[in-house]
């Protein structure tokens, strides 16, 4: 049984115009997986300028 390996990446973007971050353990790291989980996070709120990069 292989077991998926998440990485912890940081999620930069701005939230009603405000910039934010947050730190989030996602499978590919992908926009649109980052997106997902700050939607999860901030329900359906003005979420723009989604970046992603791995944790140091």
């Amino acid at each position: 049984m292989t077991v998926a390996q998440n990485t912890k990446y940081v999620i930069k973007y701005k939230l009603d115009g405000e910039q934010r971050f947050e730190f989030a353990e996602l499978e590919t790291g992908s926009a649109e997986e980052a997106k997902a989980a700050l939607e999860k996070l901030h329900g359906s709120e003005e979420l723009s300028d989604i970046k992603v990069s791995k944790a140091l």
